[in-house]
């Protein structure tokens, strides 16, 4: 393909995605395909000689997208939102034609230095305390690809910390360059005593980050009473036991916003504690409501000033709710050598004089992999085009449909709302005795309640997710709707409630022994 073929197919290109966005509408949200689909339609080796671009392009449209679920539609209210913005696509265009792997400064200094700038912007936006700010000089911030990679980087960072510790109080000293060596006695003596902690609403990103350290990860169970949130006590009971047992506390995951329900974690409670446990790492996962911290007026409820005062490090997705086109995880330390201590591998092909100077910042050092994606420019387009003004008029616009459906939701003699609603998200179940008539117990209303989550789950007009809430008390099956979508109206929430509650109608009609009493 030479500059013209380029300039045809990718005008081709930019007016087959304006007819998607302009009918996106009127498109199934889940796709209508089964297994082996695209496997069964596609020949099973690479072609020999090339073929022509328009017919590889036309594939697209005749082959991906029926295969394709539209996260942009405005009825998509599962998992949470993936908002794309035409920003984005167009900073991922740019950002692919000058493609590198950016691992070092000196690689395209304007990948590093942007990424800087607008992570601060992001930091600073979010009302992060400076700790956390690159230009601190101390702490900093890198964009990474999920909040799943910013859990384990943590991980690796608060198991090298907890090693240092252990070295030192073992008689080990600091050597010229002021950092403390590991011995290997240490790591094989501590090394897999650690032990990782969240509650039974932590994202699975917590235990898969201890599977791949082989280290084991104690989910601390949480109470109704305290809305799922966890609770210092419960950490630091959790840790006693396993001290008991001569293991060693290393890494705490806290949570602002949850996935089942929004859960806000008592952080400066598990934070205090924390205290009593010098080898202990707080990593906070705001993946999804961290960029709510935008919002001044929800940063108390959302325990801000607690996470600057105890988190070591904290992340939140722009791709989620913040307008900003996967991937894009922002991921900030308070101390950058928590992580460069621990990922700093420089064999003398990486070796640059500006860094060893120690003017700039390669953020090889900052991760698990070498090569990265220049994303910085996305959030760097968005920033720019919605203007911090606009990006809180965008996640205020989600907050309301939530607060008004769940007027709605109140006033349903048939559902129930499960948990306080929380930003975006609302969790509700079928209860035909919501109305105050005879009581139906838990385990009848889960059969239910999976009953409806399935009819749900055959449309393709409405895409919901169940989740199980998992407590002291009891476990609840119930069902998601999570709003912010980029392109969803009131008018599409009040469509998806309506599609519910017909639902719900025929799951109870068909009754199945259902007495009330």
């Amino acid at each position: 393909m030479d500059i013209e073929e380029f300039r045809k197919a990718g005008y081709a290109a930019i007016d087959s995605i304006c007819d998607y966005y302009a009918n996106i509408s009127q498109v199934p949200v889940k796709a209508k395909v089964q297994p082996g689909y695209l496997i069964d339609q596609l020949p099973k080796e690479a072609p020999e000689d090339g073929q022509r671009f328009d017919e590889i392009q036309k594939d697209f449209g005749k082959l991906i997208l029926p295969g394709i679920t539209h996260w942009q539609s405005p009825s998509f209210f599962a998992y949470f939102p993936a908002n794309s913005t035409f920003e984005c696509m167009i900073a991922d265009l740019y950002s692919s034609s000058v493609s590198n792997p950016g691992f070092n400064w000196i690689c395209s200094p304007a990948c590093t230095e942007l990424e800087q700038v607008v992570v601060e912007w992001a930091a600073r936006m979010l009302g992060l305390s400076k700790d956390f700010w690159g230009s601190s000089g101390i702490g900093g911030g890198v964009i990474m690809g999920s909040a799943s990679d910013s859990a384990f980087t943590a991980a690796i960072a608060a198991r090298e910390k907890a090693l240092r510790r252990l070295s030192v109080e073992s008689g080990v000293k600091a050597g010229d360059n002021g950092q403390i060596e590991i011995p290997d006695k240490i790591r094989q003596e501590y090394g897999q005593k650690l032990v990782v902690y969240g509650s039974t609403q932590t994202h699975s990103l917590g235990a898969k980050a201890a599977l791949m350290l082989g280290l084991p990860f104690r989910a601390i169970p949480v109470s109704i009473d305290d809305q799922y949130a966890l609770r210092g006590e419960a950490v630091r009971e959790a840790i006693e036991k396993d001290k008991k047992d001569g293991l060693v506390p290393f890494l705490v995951y806290a949570t602002v916003g949850t996935t089942s329900t929004g859960a806000v974690d008592r952080i400066a409670e598990i934070g205090e504690v924390l205290k009593e446990y010098p080898t202990t790492f707080l990593h906070v996962d705001a993946a999804w409501a961290g960029v709510a911290y935008a919002l001044p007026q929800y940063r108390e409820s959302l325990r801000l000033q607690e996470v600057n005062e105890y988190a070591d490090s904290f992340c939140t997705n722009f791709h989620k709710w913040g307008l900003t086109t996967f991937d894009c995880s922002i991921f900030c330390v308070k101390n950058r050598k928590d992580l460069t201590q621990a990922l700093d591998v420089t064999p003398p092909f990486l070796r640059s004089k500006e860094a060893d100077a120690g003017t700039v910042i390669d953020y090889r050092n900052w991760q698990p992999a070498l090569g990265r994606r220049f994303r910085s420019i996305k959030l760097w387009f968005v920033l720019r085009s919605f203007g911090v003004n606009g990006f809180q008029k965008h996640l205020e616009r989600g907050i309301e449909h939530c607060q008004r459906l769940t007027e709605i939701v109140s006033q349903s003699s048939k559902f129930e709302i499960i948990t306080p609603p929380s930003l975006a998200l609302l969790v509700f179940r079928l209860n035909p005795s919501s109305s105050g008539g005879g009581k139906v117990d838990d385990d009848k209303l889960n059969l239910l309640n999976q009953k409806l989550h399935q009819r749900l789950d055959t449309r393709y007009d409405i895409f919901l997710t169940q989740t199980v809430l998992h407590s002291i008390e009891r476990n609840v099956f119930c069902i998601r709707l999570a709003m912010g979508g980029v392109n969803t109206s009131f008018e599409d929430v009040q469509r998806a409630w309506e599609i519910i509650e017909e639902e719900g109608e025929r799951v109870l009609s068909e009754g199945d022994g259902l007495v009330l009493g």
